[in-house]
């Protein structure tokens, strides 16, 4: 996008608007390629970039083209109040998955015997459990974070190394589900908290991008995308504490079948919340008697 002469920061996000069809994307590309966000990078707007500025912008501008992501383009992302690392070993945080941790913090300052545990399962980059233990910092919780990819992991711990002093109530634990957790917690956690695999094989409304470019074993499942939530639900109860709650994230076809599971596990008060299209999107179910959340 350079003649080879001097061109400010300006000009370059005027040209990669006119190759991007966005003015949006275009200014999220010219900022990281000039490591200025927001109202720094607009002061600096007038100002020359460099060959490498240049030459980075021009390889992000190529792949973003090419069809990759914009996310894996700027090997960053933002979810509520973090800005995080992401690449192809996890998948791309998304305003649905939110929502999960809207309805823990929402749920949390209820509970009222001592500190909160909770877990994120299957946690990919982290980002699930890194805002539960930055925003209820307050309540000094003790968050889990689960995976069974070990390049996962490797993404999360990344990312919890930039959450400062809230990063100190995180632990990490490699495994499938349930497995990686220490058995003497059993029974314990006020919160389990997941964005499963829930995709079905071969789904015909999957956007070819997400198809083609993330992490297969983070998307798709068995037995119509509800072989996993199957097996969470089945297993949460012995985990949880006495009022202690299961929310998941689910397909927007899956509620009355996720209902059904969380029931034969024997927890209640189980209800579907929607999204913010107003689909069936997050699944919750408590674990019966004593004190409830």
């Amino acid at each position: 996008m350079s003649d080879g002469g001097v061109v400010t920061w300006a000009e370059l996000w005027r040209r990669t608007e006119q190759v991007l069809g966005s003015r949006v994307e275009a200014r999220w590309l010219c900022e990281h390629g000039s490591g200025l966000d927001g109202e720094e990078f607009l002061a600096a707007l007038d100002e020359a970039a460099t060959v490498g500025m240049v030459r980075h912008l021009d390889d992000m501008v190529a792949r973003y083209r090419a069809g990759e992501p914009l996310a894996y383009v700027m090997g960053r992302w933002a979810f509520r109040h973090l800005d995080v690392m992401v690449d192809p070993r996890v998948l791309i945080p998304r305003p649905e998955t939110e929502l999960l941790v809207e309805v823990v913090a929402e749920m949390m300052p209820r509970v009222v015997d001592g500190v909160a545990r909770l877990v994120d399962l299957g946690t990919g980059s982290g980002v699930i459990g890194l805002s539960l233990a930055q925003e209820l910092w307050h309540l000094r919780p003790e968050v889990w974070l689960t995976d069974v990819s070990g390049d996962a992991l490797d993404v999360a711990r990344a990312n919890m190394a930039g959450l400062g002093r809230a990063g100190s109530l995180v632990r990490v634990a490699q495994g499938s589900w349930f497995e990686a957790l220490p058995d003497h917690l059993a029974g314990t956690f006020h919160a389990v908290v997941s964005n499963p695999p829930y995709v079905a094989v071969g789904d015909p409304e999957l956007d070819p991008s997400v198809r083609d470019w993330e992490p297969h074993q983070a998307l798709f499942a068995d037995h119509d995308g509800l072989g996993d939530l199957r097996v969470i639900t089945a297993q949460a109860p012995s985990w949880l504490a006495p009022g202690g709650v299961l929310i998941v994230e689910i397909g927007h076809r899956q509620g009355e079948a996720v209902v059904d599971m969380m029931r034969h596990a024997g927890l209640d008060h189980v209800e579907v919340r929607t999204d913010l299209a107003g689909r069936p999107r997050i699944a919750l179910g408590r674990q019966p008697n004593r004190a409830a959340i």
